[in-house]
Order: C-alpha cells, then sequence, then structure tokens
C-alpha cells in the first residue's frame, strides 16, 4: 500500500481553521466538551456513588461537569443511572423493557436512522445485514492488507528519533485512517473526511457544526454509494451496496448513515482504547516487559484495558415500562443511563478495580456493551488495538515513558484517553 501524505500533514490540514473559521479546532472543541480539561477522575465519583446504592437519580454527567448525549435523550424526563455491573448487564440484556429509540432525538438526528436507536424486530435484520461486513475473516483480511500498512506508515515517521508522542503521531490519527481506507475513499480526502467525523461526534456541544458536518458527509458519500453499487471494488461500501438477506438490501440512506455511525464508533473509540491500553502498561514497566516476552499475553493486556478504561463510559436507554433493577423501582418513560465505567469498576466483580493488572483471571467486561446492541464493531476493534501492541513492541526495542516528560494522565468524562503519551525507545 503506497501513501502519499505524512501523517502529520493529514493532522495539520484536518486541523487547519476554516475560511470564515479562523481560530477554531473541532479536536480541541471535542475534548474539551468531554471535560479533557477537569481534574474529576469520575471514577472516584462512580466508587462512592455504587457504595451508596446502585442506582441514582439525577445526571451524573452534570455532577461531572460534562456535556452528554445522554442528557440530551433525557430531555424532561427523570434521569436514572444504574452504576453496578449486574445492573448494567440487566438493562441492556432486556431490549423489551429498556429502548434505544432514544437515541433517534440525539445522535439521529446528525447519523440518520442507525442500528443505534433501532429495537426489535427492525434491529436483528438490519444487524444481520451489516454484521456481513464484520466477519473475523473480513476482519483478518483488514489486518492484512490495511491495519498493518497503516501502522507502520505512521511508525516509520519517528521509529529512528528514538521518541515520540504516541497519541499525536499515532493513536490519534490511524483508526481513521484504517476506517477511510476500508471505505474506500481518497487518501486526499481524509483530513477534511477526519474533521467532519470529529464535528459530529460533538454533536452535544456544538449542534450547529453536527448538522453541517453530517450534510457534507452525506454530500460526499452519496456518490461513492452510487458508485459502489454500479461497480463493486471491494471495500467496505462496496460490501454494504451489495449485502442481501431474505431479498432485503441496504437502502444509500441506510449505508450512508452507518458510514457515519462508524466514524465515531470505529475510529474514535479506538484510538482512545489502544491510548488507555499503553498507559496502562507504560505505567508499569514490569507488565510491559512480561507482555514483551510473551505475546500470548497480548489479548489479556487488550482485554484488561478495555474494562480498565473504557473508551465510552456509559450508553442510554428508555424504560418503556415500570421495572425493578437491583432491587430500585424505575418508572416508565425514565431515561436510564447504564455506566459502562463504573460497571466496570465494581468491587463486587474485581479485586481492586481501580489497578491496570494484565493477569487478572479473565471475565466479561461492558466495554462492549452486552445484549442485543453489544458493539457490532467488537472484532475490529480488539484487532486493531493487539494490532497496535504488537507493532509497538516489534518496532520500537526498550519502550518506555520518556522521563523528561509528566507521565501521561487519562483524562475526559463520557471520553477517556490520554491528552498525550511521550515515550522513548532505544533508536
Amino acid at each position: 500500500m503506497k501513501f502519499e501524505m505524512t501523517p502529520g500533514e493529514i493532522l495539520a490540514a484536518a486541523r487547519a481553521p476554516e475560511p470564515g473559521d479562523e481560530g477554531y479546532d473541532p479536536f480541541n472543541a471535542f475534548d474539551q466538551a468531554q471535560g479533557a480539561e477537569h481534574s474529576i477522575n469520575p471514577y472516584e465519583v462512580y466508587t462512592e456513588l455504587l457504595a451508596q446504592c446502585p442506582v441514582h437519580r439525577g445526571s451524573v454527567s452534570e455532577m461531572l461537569g460534562a456535556v452528554s448525549v445522554s442528557d440530551l435523550m433525557a430531555g424532561e424526563r427523570q434521569i436514572v443511572n444504574v452504576l453496578s455491573y449486574d445492573g448494567v448487564e440487566a438493562v441492556l440484556r432486556d431490549g423489551a423493557t429498556f429502548s434505544s429509540a432514544g437515541y433517534a432525538e440525539s445522535m439521529g438526528l446528525v447519523m440518520g436512522h442507525t442500528i443505534l436507536e433501532m429495537d426489535e424486530p427492525e434491529h436483528g435484520q438490519y444487524r444481520k445485514l451489516i454484521q456481513q461486513a464484520f466477519t473475523r475473516r473480513e476482519m483478518e483480511r483488514w489486518e492484512h492488507d490495511i491495519v498493518n500498512p497503516v501502522l507502520d506508515h505512521y511508525i516509520d515517521a519517528f521509529v529512528d528519533r528514538g521518541r515520540a508522542d504516541l497519541v499525536g503521531e499515532l493513536m490519534f490519527v490511524f483508526p481513521v485512517h484504517v476506517i477511510a481506507i476500508a471505505l474506500g475513499l481518497p487518501e486526499a480526502d481524509l483530513p477534511a473526511f477526519y474533521r467532519r467525523a470529529v464535528e459530529i461526534t460533538n454533536m452535544a456541544s456544538e449542534i450547529e457544526r453536527g448538522f453541517a458536518a453530517s450534510q457534507w458527509l452525506y454530500a460526499y458519500l452519496e456518490p461513492v454509494v452510487e458508485d459502489r453499487r454500479a461497480e463493486p471494488q471491494g471495500d467496505l461500501i462496496s460490501l454494504l451496496a451489495h449485502a442481501e438477506l431474505d431479498g432485503q438490501r441496504l437502502t444509500n440512506d441506510e449505508i450512508i448513515a452507518f458510514c457515519r455511525l462508524l466514524l465515531p464508533a470505529g475510529a474514535e473509540t479506538t484510538y482512545r482504547a489502544a491510548s488507555n491500553m499503553m498507559v496502562g502498561l507504560l505505567s508499569d514497566p514490569a507488565q510491559l516487559e512480561a507482555v514483551r516476552a510473551d505475546r500470548s499475553l497480548v489479548t489479556a493486556a487488550v482485554e484488561e484495558a478495555l474494562r480498565w478504561e473504557a473508551p465510552l463510559t456509559g450508553v442510554s436507554r428508555t424504560a418503556t415500562a415500570d421495572a425493578v433493577v437491583d432491587g430500585i423501582e424505575i418508572k416508565a418513560g425514565s431515561a436510564v443511563n447504564t455506566s459502562l465505567g463504573s460497571a466496570n469498576h465494581d468491587p463486587s466483580r474485581w479485586d481492586d478495580p481501580e489497578r491496570f493488572d494484565v493477569f487478572r483471571q479473565p471475565k466479561g467486561h461492558m466495554a462492549f456493551a452486552t445484549g442485543p446492541h453489544l458493539c457490532l464493531g467488537i472484532h475490529l476493534a480488539r484487532m486493531e488495538m493487539r494490532a497496535v501492541l504488537e507493532c509497538l513492541l516489534d518496532r520500537l526495542p526498550g519502550l518506555r515513558l520518556d522521563p523528561g516528560v509528566e507521565p501521561p494522565e487519562i483524562v475526559g468524562l463520557a471520553f477517556r484517553a490520554p491528552a498525550a503519551l511521550s515515550v522513548v525507545w532505544d533508536a
């Protein structure tokens, strides 16, 4: 695979001010909206609240000072927060009592009608169509043909230097680059594509920019979809355009809506998950060396990172009937926020849950949610995290935190990641 743009050029072009919009950086705006400048550790708040009661009323996001899509979904309805592992699992597995349709009133405004807001039976039928493009076999092809070449391209840019910021020079951009290639988009369009992806993801705090990004993406993607219907090229859009189940095919609107959703779901969260994983490992050199020496621990490192610092800390549902969760009554019509982050730190399930530990006994976690809406990109996310870790261990001998820089800190509230991750190695 041949690349014309360096990683630095891609990011610089994506962040460059547009005419009439000087001084605005969508990446900084998104991080600020997600609480990246706050010193509050949400896990301390989760732990305190969970110790009091597994279900709380009121906006936890507001308490933490974040802009929340969940709160937008709630409107005037009562907000209920489910914090325990068992409670979160119970809500997410019961799609009949706890509907996903509320996302139509928030993310649906900019994404379109996506799998995110669908309930059964529509959800099941749509999912069967979409997941034809995300099989394990297809992800193996992505890893070989797309992910590994992109990772090598990014690491080539700094490997001889002996030092780098892994967030700014690798994690921040490579997942969206992978998505763009998988969709069959030209590399020259990647900066604009990436910029719109961030603007649409930040719709909770800047709705007008979210609408504009949504319209831009539709206008950009519609002719691509039409072209792939006529002449399939083996990329993701071609697969979606020709997927069929019981005579049903995806419409242009459905494909474009899914592509809009794929940007935050497949790129934003992966960059954060991979960054958090490297913070956990680099902050404990003994664990990093254990993984380097025994690559069978790579999978354990990926799963522990997802549990320890889920890149997205919560998802929302709407109660369609009166229900009881963890012994607490929830009234029909309530907006129910399930805290994936709190569930993954529930001390009744994990000993010392605040500690990153690749040697933990494997247990299921909630980083990908569960139930009917288990993340469709679960194989992609795990593959990319594993690939980036393997690539860094293979190509950067003696990889360690830069001793001349302050240790990394994972920040944010709804979305979490380090702002930078400065490292050195034996070049």
